[in-house]
């Protein structure tokens, strides 16, 4: 059973509310996001928070941070009032399908998104919606990142291998493409399980690399991955 806390190096998240726990995906897409160019960010289906305080760390970026279900986001929303960066994150408890900003572009979008679009649902039904499709289709994301992107923004997913594959070409029809592809294996002889995906407006060559976890034993931690997150886990 996970633990109801997780201590950061600068941040704490609590979690025994949150559907979606601290995971290694999200400390990826939070470690890994592009923020160079991000005055304003936009993390679709933030869960504890995560992601958003990951980013916040980072860089001085604006960062607002949507959550469907209201007992996920009034913890991510206590997760943030501790933290430092309190003045520049808001949490709203609302879907993506219902998020209207007006005006507001986002120069990143960052999500780590519900995506198991086939595989058996979880009995529980808040978990169901927090790692399947069910409540925010691959489309419906597209399509609504489409809308809230900058002219020169950056949308940064993190998923499954074969889903993300899917992304990437449907991503087109919006008017979305991949510039960048980030593929993650566990072990060196392991296959490749998740992808971070960085879209963009602007038709481009894809630039792959790649991203090994662990050496050989559990726990044994490569060293590109130690220095991708060293500023942040506190085992290193």
């Amino acid at each position: 059973m996970p633990n109801s806390f997780f201590h950061f190096k600068q941040f704490t998240i609590y979690q025994d509310r949150s559907a979606f726990k601290v995971g290694t995906d999200g400390v990826l897409l939070g470690a890994c996001a592009d923020i160079s160019v991000a005055g304003k960010i936009l993390d679709i289906g933030t869960g504890t928070g995560l992601i958003a305080l990951m980013l916040a760390q980072r860089c001085r970026a604006e960062i607002t941070a949507l959550e469907p279900d209201i007992n996920s986001a009034s913890q991510a929303s206590e997760n943030v009032s501790i933290s430092k960066w309190s003045d520049r994150i808001k949490i709203i408890n609302t879907t993506f399908q219902e998020y209207h900003p007006g005006s507001v572009r986002f120069d990143l979008v960052v999500s780590n998104p519900p995506f198991f679009s086939n595989s058996l649902l979880n009995p529980d039904p808040l978990k169901a919606a927090a790692r399947h499709d069910i409540s925010l289709s691959a489309g419906e994301l597209l399509a609504g990142v489409s809308g809230l992107l900058s002219r020169n923004g950056r949308f940064q997913v993190i998923m499954p291998y074969a889903e993300g594959i899917v992304l990437v070409a449907e991503a087109r029809e919006h008017g979305l493409y991949c510039n960048k592809i980030l593929k993650i294996r566990p072990l060196p002889t392991g296959e490749i399980k998740r992808l971070i995906l960085t879209f963009s407006r602007t038709k481009s060559e894809i630039h792959e690399s790649f991203l090994t976890i662990e050496h050989g034993k559990r726990h044994e931690f490569t060293d590109e991955y130690i220095n991708l997150t060293k500023d942040f886990y506190l085992k290193f």
